[in-house]
């Protein structure tokens, strides 16, 4: 692992900020409003009250010909009432336009990708965050997103 890090072409930060549970999603929510091409987020737990709350504006993109995917874990690896909430946040997802893709590696990572520049990461869960003190970082940057997608192996499925 190190040595691929070691590999792993340097950027510079220029245009980042630190964003908390309550800061982030009015930013966000501005960043997917501007997105033109494609919106690729990662989140590890789906809610119903999330998914409803983004919903509308995943709608309007798809209509928009923007492509919103979503990576999550296999809503089989929770226990039963997460499930159910993952199934439920699910059908309003793809009702809204969006392409919800299970993982079955446990995956915990928590980003989003805005038209191959604009690159979200931290510890909140997108796409069910409630009560929990976390922190995201947004930062514009083709080469660091695309350095993400690389890194992660976004790209191979969705550019």
């Amino acid at each position: 692992m190190f040595r691929l890090l070691r590999r792993t072409p340097k950027a510079t930060l220029t245009n980042t900020a630190l964003y908390n549970e309550q800061s982030f999603y009015d930013a966000f929510v501005r960043d997917v409003k501007r997105a033109q091409s494609t919106v690729v987020i990662e989140s590890p737990f789906l809610t119903e009250k999330r998914a409803l709350y983004f919903a509308r504006l995943f709608n309007k993109l798809a209509r928009k010909g923007v492509r919103v995917h979503v990576n999550t874990r296999n809503p089989r690896h929770h226990d039963k009432l997460l499930e159910i909430q993952a199934w439920k946040s699910i059908r309003i997802l793809r009702d809204s336009g969006v392409k919800v893709y299970f993982f079955s590696d446990m995956r915990h990572r928590k980003l989003a990708i805005i038209d191959q520049q604009i690159l979200w990461e931290g510890s909140l869960n997108i796409l069910s965050q409630v009560f929990s003190k976390e922190i995201m970082r947004r930062t514009s940057s083709a080469e660091l997103a695309r350095q993400m997608a690389s890194f992660t192996k976004i790209n191979n499925r969705f550019w």
